[in-house]
């Protein structure tokens, strides 16, 4: 009876010390992420900040028929669409590379990793270099005759961009999939070589389940910075952009800079539901890809 009360009041001091130390971590999460997203959906269900009338879903289906918004939406989610795949796909691509016995391995390890040691300004200022219509990008193409193009106000803006954003993640996800594939049993390898497995087989039954997780991860942080995008497309282009690089981002901060309260936290609720049920469905994929190599 002794041992039961001594283990109880053991657990009870256990619980006790350790929510004292997650106290000031959950203390700044909720005033500062929790309590302002409570703020925004309490914004995006009333008529104005005045009258606190409730409307409920009438924001949201005024939002829906908002040309810029529609614009902004259907761009977001090109970019998105694109941009995240390829941000896995190439990545993942180089991790197997440098995984290989290749020459110069540091060096393209080195070379992949420099953009993210580089600030967003300068590498903005890169990119105007290179794309503006008297760039050197154009210069070049002048060379094989090809008329000059206006990169950034033309239907090859999101080329720009999506090479912006290629170049300014592949390397951090990159050394994200070589760890994992050092995490891979070398046992496992070593047994499908020894019975004569294909590269094919090895790779997508074998260490493509093992990824699975990692795979995971990357993609939702490839997906938050694709919802990031705005900050090298704002100062490329400024408030108003080209129609095809008008981001939700852009519509969201113009709207904040009208006060139209109502329609931009409107559009932060959508854009946050639309986020969540797209990582659960890459949650609920990922279990039943990996489900049995985890453990």
């Amino acid at each position: 009876m002794k041992n039961r009360k001594a283990r109880t009041q053991t657990k009870i001091r256990d619980f006790f010390g350790g929510a004292a130390f997650l106290a000031p971590s959950f203390l700044g999460v909720f005033l500062f992420f929790i309590l302002p997203f409570g703020v925004v959906v309490y914004y995006s269900l009333i008529n104005n900040p005045i009258q606190h009338e409730f409307v409920f879903i009438d924001n949201f289906k005024a939002l829906l028929k908002n040309s810029a918004f529609k614009i902004a939406a259907k761009n977001t989610a090109t970019f998105s669409a694109v941009a995240v795949p390829l941000a896995v796909i190439l990545s993942l691509c180089l991790a197997l590379m440098l995984e290989c016995r290749i020459p110069l391995k540091s060096q393209f390890r080195t070379f992949f990793l420099s953009p993210m040691m580089v600030p967003v300004a300068s590498v903005v200022l890169i990119w105007q270099v290179v794309f503006n219509y008297n760039g050197t990008f154009n210069e070049f193409l002048a060379i094989f005759g090809v008329d000059k193009i206006d990169w950034l106000k033309s239907e090859y803006c999101h080329f720009v961009i999506i090479l912006l954003f290629l170049w300014k993640n592949l390397g951090y996800n990159m050394i994200l999939f070589m760890a994992a594939l050092n995490n891979i049993p070398k046992e496992l390898m070593e047994v499908a070589d020894a019975e004569g497995a294909s590269p094919a087989y090895k790779f997508f039954s074998l260490k493509l389940r093992y990824l699975s997780p990692t795979i995971l991860f990357v993609t939702i942080l490839s997906l938050i910075s694709s919802f990031k995008v705005f900050r090298e497309v704002y100062l490329l282009t400024g408030d108003y952009p080209y129609e095809g690089l008008y981001m939700l981002q852009h519509f969201m901060n113009n709207t904040f800079r009208s006060l139209d309260y109502q329609k931009l936290s409107s559009a932060a609720v959508l854009m946050a539901i639309v986020m969540v049920i797209i990582i659960a469905i890459l949650f609920v994929m990922e279990g039943r890809f990996g489900k049995d190599v985890e453990g």
